[in-house]
């Protein structure tokens, strides 16, 4: 049963290194949002994609894979509206039509692919709705999503005042810089790590460009490589969503945990019993992503949200429930 006032929608985010799904009823008046099912598949979309330009058969095989049971999910629970965003690999591919049909088959909804600066709003709404009243966060917030492909940096206080997507992210960094002869090193070397310091600095600089980062009182960090480093600094036997949100990580806590795991083996990685195998390679890159941000903007510690782009795709589905308006996605 639907609570009145809530619609019960499907919102789908596909990066370029996950996809993930979120079922909730919402209702966008109050702002509240009742979760029924979130769930996360590793699936690499952006396997080579900075490379060749374009999405390899079997990341897009194992996509869809993950669209067929994400479908079933999606009918079991009844959801009235089903939105599906794509972000960073799918923007830059040449064959995203392939990566388009594949979808609308599986799901019956088109995905729409977004802009970095689109991307960027959705997830400082899923992020910082909940944050609202809260007098220990000193607004305006550094909204901060490290993906796959890309980091999105927005700055706002109920609204967002500026955005912006530059192209450093866990798995393209990962790629562009750690890999030697086909692999991942292991572990990096420190030309290695310096070279991708270098590329994550100069991202820095371009966001700084349009985005006022040092304005920021509170800094939010989403996505897998922050919440993952949350799991590390509190030794978390098991992930576990409920304590990573909203908890805080000092920077000289990410600062050594960095150091940790880019002078760490793959097997050392694997044996943390809170990661994700999907993260493995990926992890390094993606805490020296925050790291750099942290020490740029002088924050002191990071908010870490479990609550991002999926929740704000959500409360974007449901409101276009509210209007009649979206794709009533598979049956």
């Amino acid at each position: 049963m639907v609570p009145e006032g809530f619609s019960r929608v499907a919102a789908v985010d596909c990066g370029t290194n996950s996809i993930r799904l979120l079922v909730a009823d919402v209702n966008p008046a109050t702002g509240e949002l009742l979760e029924l099912d979130r769930r996360m598949t590793i699936v690499r979309l952006g396997q080579d994609v900075d490379r060749t330009g374009r999405l390899a058969p079997e990341a897009l095989e194992r996509t869809f894979a993950a669209c067929r049971e994400y479908a079933g999910v999606i009918r079991e629970l009844g959801a009235a509206r089903v939105r599906f965003v794509a972000t960073s690999a799918s923007r830059d591919a040449e064959n995203r039509d392939d990566f388009v049909r594949g979808v609308l088959d599986i799901l019956g909804v088109e995905p729409e692919v977004i802009s970095g600066e689109q991307e960027a709003e959705f997830s400082f709404t899923g992020a910082t709705k909940e944050l609202t009243g809260r007098d220990d966060l000193t607004r305006p917030y550094l909204v901060v999503d490290i993906g796959g492909g890309s980091t999105e940096f927005v700055v706002g206080d109920d609204r967002v005042r500026a955005a912006r997507s530059v192209d450093v992210g866990c798995v393209r960094m990962t790629e562009r810089h750690l890999v030697h002869g086909g692999k991942v090193s292991d572990p990096p070397t420190e030309q290695q790590i310096a070279a991708m310091r270098a590329d994550i600095e100069a991202a820095l600089d371009l966001a700084e460009e349009t985005v006022p980062l040092r304005e920021a009182h509170t800094l939010v960090g989403l996505a897998g490589s922050v919440t993952t480093v949350s799991a590390i600094a509190q030794e978390l036997p098991e992930y576990d969503s409920a304590r990573i949100h909203h908890s805080r990580v000092s920077r000289d806590r990410v600062r050594e945990i960095t150091e940790w795991l880019l002078r760490s083996t793959h097997a050392e990685r694997a044996a943390i019993p809170s990661m994700h195998p999907g993260r493995v390679d990926v992890i390094g890159a993606g805490s020296l992503v925050l790291l750099a941000i942290m020490e740029r903007i002088g924050a002191e510690e990071v908010v870490v949200s479990e609550h991002d782009i999926l929740d704000g795709i959500a409360f974007g589905a449901a409101g276009a429930a509210a209007s009649g308006q979206g794709a009533a996605g598979p049956r």
